[in-house]
């Protein structure tokens, strides 16, 4: 029997994202180089942050761009750990995170069109949670 979801802080989707940015602010940023300081770092930290917290946001349009900065921040995250080798295990895990988070992503914004209507087109079809795009393991 599934938990009955009362508030944002329910979604595992929103769990998973808030646990992944504070492991990335806390233990991939502080190991990136200062020259990094005004792009990488910077970018990442945004769109990690901004995940849960449009996640909490909870409308349609916010789940799209929490969609959205979460598959900007598995770039960032595979830049760090392909240019820097900055905690390749970690990072491979954060990205797996941040993938399985997409996908939720998606499915918790189709699921939204049946509770009223969108503001955008309708774009869902059927997902495979088994099958992600991203490689994890390729360097």
């Amino acid at each position: 029997m599934r938990k009955r979801i009362r508030s944002f802080t329910d979604l595992e989707v929103y769990q998973n994202t808030y646990y992944a940015s504070v492991t990335v602010l806390t233990k991939i940023l502080l190991k990136l180089p200062k020259s990094e300081r005004f792009d990488l770092v910077d970018q990442l930290r945004r769109s990690a942050k901004a995940i849960p917290r449009l996640i909490a946001e909870g409308f349609q349009k916010y789940l799209d761009d929490a969609a959205g900065e979460s598959n900007e921040t598995i770039v960032s995250l595979c830049h760090t750990r392909d240019v820097y080798n900055v905690e390749p295990e970690l990072i491979t895990q954060l990205i797996d995170t941040y993938d399985k988070a997409s996908r939720q992503l998606y499915k918790l914004s189709c699921a939204w069109e049946s509770f009223g209507p969108r503001k955008t087109k309708p774009r869902c079809s059927k997902v495979d949670d088994n099958v992600s795009p991203f490689e994890t393991d390729q360097r």
